[in-house]
């Protein structure tokens, strides 16, 4: 056990006593746990496998490499259309965690498995990355952007990719994309600290 988590667990309101319950599980699964990104994080002799992860309505567990899970029993749930690795296992009660136990302890097992064998989730290389007429405007005025955008990784691309696209106006996507600028030219990616 690790003290961080402990203290998130103490800090946790809504479902505490769910996500102490899918702790004790991961934590008998053999997994290393940390506090990685503000929440519980569980990993395999380093590698990370899954994250607890509060929600207003839910409550989850995200399993990094989901998308290699075979899932037989149609458990785990893609958290948005663009996501192309993580699956998540939701639930709305203790219950269902007692429930589910047996088919997360299966997900977990799979997990290190995947983990241990050195898979990768593979980002389809025919997808193109797309980005806004005023992104790529700033970066062909700006070679120092360009450079630091190029040298992120390509999911760090995407994620900005999305967010500057996500804007509906174009004042929008400026007002987003000169905010982001400092954040690429230190080479970080969205959700970097």
């Amino acid at each position: 056990m690790n003290a961080k988590v402990d203290a998130f667990f103490g800090r946790a309101g809504q479902w505490r006593k769910e996500m102490e319950a899918l702790r004790a599980i991961l934590l008998d699964c053999g997994l290393t746990e940390d506090l990685k990104w503000g929440k519980p994080c569980y990993a395999h002799e380093g590698g990370n496998v899954v994250v607890i992860q509060p929600f207003k309505e839910y409550f989850a567990l995200l399993f990094f490499k989901g998308a290699l899970l075979k899932d037989p029993d149609g458990i785990l749930v893609k958290t948005g259309e663009n996501t192309v690795a993580g699956r998540q296992i939701r639930f709305a009660d203790l219950g269902e965690v007692v429930e589910l136990e047996p088919k997360v302890r299966a997900c977990v097992d799979e997990a290190v498995e995947v983990e241990k064998a050195g898979l990768r989730v593979d980002v389809d290389a025919n997808s193109e990355l797309k980005l806004p007429e005023e992104f790529l405007s700033e970066l062909e005025r700006n070679p120092a952007l360009k450079s630091a955008f190029e040298a992120l990784t390509p999911g760090r691309q995407r994620g900005y990719g999305y967010f500057f696209s996500a804007a509906k106006q174009s004042k929008t996507r400026v007002s987003r994309i000169e905010k982001c600028i400092p954040d690429i030219l230190a080479g970080k990616g969205m959700h970097d600290d």
